[in-house]
């Protein structure tokens, strides 16, 4: 029996997850005043994480719709398992 791949990120209650290039990254880390250690903490084995590709020292930005904030952004460090 053929096992069936779930697309994760197309599930309505994922969120957008993408990951950053270096200089976008470098402007987070300005904009907060920290050190990518002090974001947090993703594992490189969750299933979001691993749908776009992130590798451990990425940095994941991660959009969420909300009612009040309109798109409210995230930001996580992969790390290894």
């Amino acid at each position: 029996m053929a096992v069936k791949k779930v697309e994760v990120l197309k599930h309505q209650l994922v969120p957008e997850h993408r990951v950053l290039n270096e200089k976008d990254a470098k402007k987070v880390l300005a904009k907060f005043n920290i050190h990518p250690i002090q974001l947090p903490k993703i594992l490189a084995n969750d299933p979001a994480a691993k749908s776009v590709g992130a590798k451990p020292g990425d940095i994941l930005e991660i959009a969420r719709e909300s009612s009040t904030a309109g798109k409210a952004l995230a930001y996580r460090l992969v790390v290894e398992d």
